[in-house]
Parts: C-alpha cells; sequence; structure tokens
C-alpha cells in the first residue's frame, strides 16, 4: 500500500520515500483513528498527511515517551536541536533528518507557512514545563499550538475549493476539537504525567482540584466537569463542520469520517459514565468499522468522479 501511495504521489527518490515510509508507520502505530481517515484521501495526498502526522508524533515522543531516559532539560535541549535543525532543513530545501526530510518535502510542495511548525515546536517546549492552564483562554494559548497549527498545516493538501483564508477558521476550530477530545479522553494519564489539561478556572467551578482527580474515582463534581467540557468541545465540532463543504470533494469523506471517529470519544466517555481517570476509553473496532466503510465507498466514487 505505501509503494503503491509514494508512487501515486510522484515521489521516486529512495532515500525520500524511505523517509515518507517511517512517518506512515507512526501515523499506523500511533494515531489509529488518524491513519483511518486518511486512507479515505486519494493515495497521491497520503504521503503529505503521513509526513505531517510524523512530524507531531516525532516532537511529541520527544516530550513524552523519552521520560525516563532523558531530565526535562535534556529533553528541552534535544527538542531544541531537532526543531532547529528542521527549520533550517525547510529554509535550505533538504534534510538528513528521517523524518524531517520528508516532511521538509512536504512543506516545500504545498507552501505551507513555516511559522504553523514553529509555533508546533513552542507548544511542545511548554509541555516540558507547564503543568496547567488557570483560564480556558491560556489553555487555548497551548493548543493553538498543539492542534490548531496542524488543522492549518492541513489545508493546503485537503485542496479547498475557495481561498484559504476562507477555510482556515474551520480547520481551526476542528484542530482544537480534535484536541480537547483527546484530553478529556486521558484526564487520568496526564495526571499521572503531571498534567492537567482542564482549565482551572473550570475545576473551581466545579469544586473539583488536583488532589479529587488523582483519587481516581468519579463523582458527582467531576462527573460534570467533564460534561461540561463535552458539551463545549461539540459546539467546536458543530462550528466546523461546515467547512468540510469547502474542501476538494476527494477530500471530504476523510475530514467526516474524522469528525465522526474523534467525536465518537466523547460518546464513549459518556458511555462510560465518564470513568476515564483509572481507564483510556476508546472508539472500538466495529464502531470505527461501521464509520469508515461507508466513508471508503463515497471516497472511491468520488475519485472515479
Amino acid at each position: 500500500m505505501s509503494a503503491r501511495e509514494l508512487d501515486a504521489a510522484g515521489i521516486t527518490d529512495p532515500a525520500l520515500r524511505a523517509s515518507y515510509e517511517r512517518c506512515r508507520r507512526l501515523n499506523a502505530a500511533h494515531g489509529r483513528t488518524y491513519y483511518l481517515a486518511t486512507l479515505l484521501l486519494p493515495p497521491a495526498k497520503r504521503p503529505y498527511v503521513h509526513a505531517l502526522y510524523g512530524f507531531a508524533r516525532y516532537a511529541d515522543e520527544i516530550v513524552d515517551d523519552l521520560g525516563s531516559t532523558l531530565t526535562a532539560a535534556e529533553k528541552a535541549d534535544w527538542l531544541a536541536g531537532w526543531g532547529a535543525r528542521f527549520l533550517a532543513g525547510v529554509r535550505a530545501g533538504g534534510s538528513d533528518d528521517p523524518i524531517g526530510r520528508a516532511v521538509v518535502d512536504t512543506v516545500r510542495r504545498w507552501d505551507i507557512p513555516l511559522a504553523l511548525f514553529e509555533d508546533f515546536l513552542a507548544s511542545m517546549r511548554m509541555d516540558l514545563t507547564v503543568t496547567g492552564y488557570r483560564t480556558y483562554a491560556d489553555l487555548m494559548g497551548y493548543v493553538w499550538g498543539s492542534a490548531a497549527v496542524i488543522g492549518l498545516q492541513m489545508v493546503p493538501v485537503l485542496e479547498p475549493t475557495v481561498p484559504r483564508a476562507v477555510a482556515e477558521p474551520y480547520a481551526v476550530d476542528l484542530g482544537v476539537a480534535f484536541q480537547l477530545s483527546n484530553f478529556i479522553r486521558d484526564v487520568g494519564e496526564d495526571l499521572r504525567r503531571g498534567r492537567v489539561y482542564l482549565p482551572g478556572e473550570d475545576l473551581d467551578l466545579f469544586g473539583v482540584d488536583r488532589p479529587r482527580l488523582a483519587r481516581g474515582v468519579v463523582d458527582g463534581p467531576i462527573r460534570r466537569l467533564l460534561a461540561f467540557e463535552i458539551a463545549r468541545t461539540r459546539e467546536l465540532y458543530r462550528a466546523a463542520g461546515p467547512g468540510v463543504r469547502l474542501l476538494h470533494p476527494t477530500s471530504r469523506d476523510c475530514i467526516e469520517t474524522a469528525i465522526r471517529l474523534y467525536g465518537g470519544i466523547l460518546d464513549e466517555v459518556e458511555r462510560a459514565d465518564y470513568r476515564v481517570l483509572d481507564r483510556r476509553v476508546a472508539v472500538g473496532p466495529a464502531r470505527r468499522a461501521r464509520v469508515a466503510v461507508p466513508g471508503l465507498a463515497r471516497a472511491f466514487a468520488a475519485r472515479r468522479g
């Protein structure tokens, strides 16, 4: 499958193909929902989405998954060095980094603004020192770089049928909605890493604090807090929805499927009675198949058309 995608995209250089393949494997291994939605795109577009995901995932691994081997200061140095090399590679037109090579190619092919990657790296650096956000506005400062810019990176690849500036606000709302869905699902997991991505003002509103969350028992106040966060996130999904019709027909089913799958995370949290402190809920394979299979059929028809 990956070779067919690379052939369709006209990517022939062996080193570049290897870099795109490495990004694809990161997407397949760590972004099951994202990867499934990507399959609804035409093969020629998939490598570029894999590259953008690979960039984000690789930086996230530096911040989180290397915690047992590097100190926070060492991770900060590693991230700064890797980010600087990537940005220099974009400016120079190439990279020797096994991940960066494909991302640099994607950025240059699709004319993606470099500032979006600078903002992403800034939010990743925040994760090394910031463990909570006092207000929703404070959280949105972090989410701009961790999620909104990823939506903006995707816009050129999805080929809107309107000027980019018209489609971009919808992409921002959708990127934020995806991120908030993950925050709600991962409250317990993030807390064990020392972080809380729910605004402190919201915790205060419902009489919840970190020690209460750390007990791992979902009581009435925590349940009401999570219901509040879910309602706000669903408003973002509703705001983003009309933007799907602004995309090229061959891109629409990918994004519609992603919305249904990521939105399904919120449904699963409710179905689990908000018990996200001691477990990680997920959209099951059967539901993913029910959502994705019709989308695949529509996407194939759109490509033929």
